[in-house]
């Protein structure tokens, strides 16, 4: 997911430069945009993952095979 984010940061920058261009009030890119975004893309990568573990981890596997 890091790599991904860095692979798309720059991408997604240019293109957010080139579209704002088109408009006669436009707004200036900042980087801590992207930090952000990063940063809860992550978090919620993160506690979907952490979830599903630990939803697992507390299953009873014997429930499991009973059921097949």
């Amino acid at each position: 997911m890091v790599i991904a984010f860095f692979i798309a940061m720059p991408v997604g920058y240019y293109a957010a430069e080139q579209w704002l261009q088109n408009f006669t009030y436009r707004i200036d890119m900042s980087w801590w945009i992207f930090a952000v975004v990063g940063i809860v893309s992550f978090l919620i990568a993160f506690f979907t993952i952490s979830f599903q573990t630990i939803k697992a981890a507390l299953m009873n596997p014997v429930d499991n095979l009973r059921n097949d």
